[in-house]
């Protein structure tokens, strides 16, 4: 018989992550590696579980992520965004606890463009009166 699952998309700044929410014991896999040996820093790995944490749902779900672009902090942002909106799509009840929490809200802030006549994107070069 085919198991039940439930897909959810994240992004992230240029991070894109797809979520695949499966009936298990709680495991976390993100692009074939376990989420302890994917990220070093505890804090990355709290955010991907927040949404879990906040329906208490740890230890219900097994997580497959193939996250893509960007950096840690961004793919980290991306799977839990995803995991927000797979969670919604297994029960629709979670939608105001997620919602509370701003985990369905995709987070728009992106890195400013540099402009001319600046190094960066608000860094002008240095002055000297003389």
């Amino acid at each position: 018989m085919a198991q039940v699952q439930y897909y959810g998309t994240g992004r992230r700044k240029n991070s894109v992550a797809r979520v695949r929410l499966v009936p298990g014991d709680g495991k976390i896999i993100i692009n074939n590696r376990d989420i302890n040996e994917y990220f070093d820093l505890e804090t990355l790995r709290v955010v991907c579980r927040q949404p879990l944490v906040e329906t208490e749902t740890e230890g219900t779900y097994d997580i497959f992520v193939n996250a893509d672009g960007g950096g840690y902090t961004g793919q980290a942002g991306a799977i839990r965004h995803g995991v927000a909106r797979a969670l919604l799509e297994a029960d629709p009840e979670y939608r105001p606890v997620l919602k509370a929490a701003g985990y369905l809200t995709r987070d728009a802030r992106m890195k400013e463009r540099k402009k001319y006549g600046l190094k960066s994107a608000r860094r002008s070069p240095q002055f000297s009166k003389r």
